[in-house]
């Protein structure tokens, strides 16, 4: 493959990744740390970066699958291979043109300086026979046969090395022309900017918690004869990727965020990003409980996906008739001070993929880290007026309700 294909391909594949969000240039450049103009010439094939560091936080920040990231990084190395090819390539001219000049130099000093001790003969006019200025010298003054080796002398020598740089050149520009490529001119890539520093706190997202943990519905391809039994809550992860279930109707996400140090860092905003909007997942919704009853309601964060631009609005919760007041940004938290946020997204008519971006500051720094599904967006699918089985008397049945 030539090297402006290796480029391209590295180049288009950052394109499509960046093409899954709905943010500028800038507003990733941001986010990774890096001039705007810089993330434009990585995706535009113009420069590739030295490092791949901020190639894989570009990544992680447009969704890439763990697949999509392998890819990424082979055509990343070949894409660096390529551009140093194209470097490599231009020394033999370099090379070839200062010989050249040294040679030229050299026979230029030689003839001078010879010039200086030879006789005025040797400035006569040539003619057809080489022997011919001595020939006219003998014939005024006698033989000269020290001064007729010497010229022939010189005069191969002089003729030799000429030739011999003009051979060298032209080998050397024949060389690179058969292994030239066309393509657009490509810069020498620019130095990766310096990595911003990590966020002040870590989190972790579990989105497969159920309501009050016992509810929930899975949309899934197959017959009822062909799903197993509901899990144990604690074992919904396993059991839904096993079944490639999609969450039914909403996905209730618990949110665990905490700083690193006993530095408080205030949480500014939560935010939701809709990457993917399709018509609802094909299948049948499996419910995983019969009904939950119970006297606590705990308070949460509401998103409606099927908003043209949904945010995330605080609800307030209750516990024996008691309020629970809803959560209220900005928020204080430290390494003693953790804080656990319930993300409940609600779909009625699309497949949706999103994530979340909760906005930070602290000492006069400020950021924003993704909330996603380990790498990937989380996702949900509307259920209405699609066929409901819920267990009951150890077999999948057609739910009423």
């Amino acid at each position: 493959m030539s090297t402006y294909d290796d480029v391209e391909e590295f180049a288009a594949l950052l394109t499509r990744l960046k093409g899954r969000t709905d943010r500028s240039y800038g507003s990733l450049a941001r986010r990774l740390g890096m001039n705007t103009s810089t993330l434009h010439r990585y995706c535009s094939g113009d420069t590739v970066p030295l490092d791949f560091a901020p190639v894989e936080r570009f990544a992680a920040l447009c969704g890439a699958s763990p697949e999509e990231r392998v890819e990424l990084h082979r055509r990343w190395i070949l894409a660096v291979a390529a551009r140093q090819r194209t470097r490599t390539s231009a020394e033999p001219v370099a090379s070839a043109a200062a010989d050249a000049s040294s040679v030229a130099g050299a026979s230029a000093s030689a003839d001078t300086s010879d010039a200086q001790g030879a006789p005025a003969a040797v400035a006569a006019p040539d003619t057809a026979d080489d022997d011919g200025p001595w020939r006219a010298s003998e014939e005024r003054s006698g033989p000269v046969p020290a001064l007729r080796p010497w010229y022939r002398r010189r005069r191969i020598t002089v003729t030799a090395a000429v030739a011999g740089v003009l051979l060298t050149t032209l080998g050397s520009l024949s060389a690179l022309s058969a292994d030239r490529t066309p393509s657009k001119a490509s810069p020498v890539p620019s130095p990766s900017p310096t990595p911003a520093a990590p966020a002040p706190i870590t989190w972790t997202a579990n989105s497969q918690a159920w309501a009050l943990g016992c509810g929930h519905d899975y949309v899934i391809a197959k017959s009822p004869k062909e799903v197993p039994p509901p899990p144990a809550p604690q074992d919904a992860g396993p059991w839904a990727a096993t079944q490639n279930a999609v969450h039914g109707g909403d996905t209730n996400v618990e949110i665990s965020v905490q700083g690193k140090t006993s530095t408080a860092v205030v949480l500014e905003a939560l935010r939701v990003r809709v990457v993917g909007r399709t018509d609802p997942a094909p299948g049948t919704a499996y419910s995983m409980d019969q009904g939950c009853g119970g006297m606590i309601t705990p308070r949460y964060i509401a998103v409606d996906l099927d908003k043209d631009r949904p945010i995330a609005r605080s609800v307030a919760g209750s516990e024996l008739d008691k309020p629970i007041p809803a959560v209220r940004f900005p928020y204080r938290v430290s390494d003693q001070d953790p804080e656990v946020l319930l993300v409940t997204a609600r779909t009625e008519s699309c497949d949706c993929r999103w994530y979340l971006e909760l906005d930070w500051s602290s000492q006069g720094r400020t950021g924003t880290v993704r909330i996603d599904d380990e790498g990937r967006p989380f996702r949900t699918s509307g259920i209405k007026g699609m066929p409901r089985y819920w267990y009951s008397a150890r077999e999948w049945s057609p739910r009423a309700d």
